[in-house]
């Protein structure tokens, strides 16, 4: 089947937050949040080395929410649930709709930091992938040196496949880093 005819929410809820994929006008928001957020973003996320202009962030958004339609990448806006307030952006990325499999990326917004949104997050779309879109496996790929990165994938149970050595640049630095390889399956359908 081809990916485009696959029809899904592009909204859902968890216990704080609505998440859902960027609209046209979300650019305000999204700039707000990478600018606060930039000090905390640039040694993990190579497209947060500078701040980005107001008219970029709409581009940016606008092309992933015709990427989201055509099913290719489904990034994910991170809302406190009843306000426009974004807490961050996650999604679901390097889709193979062949099997299905997805990676999730995500990233928090500096003010709301250590308060557990991302992990609620990374549960909630883990299970949208798993039980909405039929993934068989979820996998999270971070910096071998993104410690509270990699703690959401520990506390979520993904398990650690293995460790990609000089898989990729330190956007800061740019010498060689290792790259953290999480992932879970689908889950078992109980035998009757």
């Amino acid at each position: 089947m081809d990916p485009i005819l696959r029809d899904f929410p592009s909204t859902f809820d968890t216990e704080r937050l609505t998440i859902r994929c960027p609209q046209p006008g979300d650019g305000a928001e999204i700039n707000a949040a990478v600018r606060e957020s930039l000090n905390e973003l640039r040694p993990w996320m190579p497209w947060a080395q500078t701040a980005p202009t107001l008219a970029e962030s709409e581009t940016h958004l606008r092309k992933a929410h015709t990427s989201f339609l055509r099913r290719e990448d489904l990034q994910l806006l991170l809302f406190l649930k009843g306000t426009h307030t974004l807490v961050g952006s996650s999604g679901l990325h390097h889709i193979d709709w062949s099997v299905p499999r997805f990676e999730i990326g995500y990233w928090v917004r500096t003010a709301y930091a250590g308060q557990g949104y991302i992990t609620e997050a990374v549960a909630g779309i883990t299970d949208f992938a798993f039980q909405t879109l039929g993934a068989q496996r979820v996998a999270i790929c971070c910096d071998a040196k993104n410690e509270r990165s990699a703690a959401v994938a520990r506390r979520l149970d993904f398990m650690l496949e293995g460790t990609l050595r000089a898989d990729a640049r330190n956007p800061l630095t740019g010498e060689l880093r290792d790259t953290l390889v999480f992932a879970k399956i689908k889950p078992e359908e109980p035998k009757a």
